[in-house]
């Protein structure tokens, strides 16, 4: 399941992406607009910033802003940001793989193929969606 932090970074990052002619956009401007508590905004934006996805500007006129193109923020990466690996098990984990401590072979392992199959799956969609796409196809 989503965590809540994964899901409000990517509202957050849709609402910046709709409005970044506008420049840098206040935290509680965000918070506000996308119905999020202030302080975890913070928190998920600068893990977003220290990831670098976003950077910020401070003083007037300050706020969040893309530091890449939304073109070419893939959901996989805010996602791996935010909520850590992509795969339900370690042991099919592309990034931070570990070994089963209850499997003796991985090569014939039933849970371990199938959660293959469910990573490779969710990587196609998520490495092939940006943030530009998400962002057009929430507009609508």
């Amino acid at each position: 399941m989503l965590s809540k932090k994964t899901k409000y970074g990517i509202k957050a990052l849709t609402y910046i992406c709709r409005h970044r002619e506008l420049g840098p956009i206040p935290i509680a401007t965000i918070a506000e607009k996308e119905n999020i508590s202030h302080k975890f905004l913070e928190t998920i934006l600068l893990l977003l910033r220290k990831g670098g996805i976003l950077s910020s500007k401070k003083g007037k006129g300050g706020g969040y802003y893309l530091r890449k193109d939304p073109e070419e923020i893939w959901m996989s990466d805010v996602i791996r940001l935010l909520s850590g690996p992509i795969a339900m098990v370690p042991c099919v984990s592309l990034n931070y793989y570990e070994k089963c401590d209850d499997c003796p072979d991985e090569e014939t392992c039933g849970t371990n193929r199938l959660m293959l199959e469910v990573r490779d799956s969710t990587l196609k969609v998520l490495k092939g969606k940006s943030l530009a796409q998400l962002t057009m196809e929430s507009s609508k």
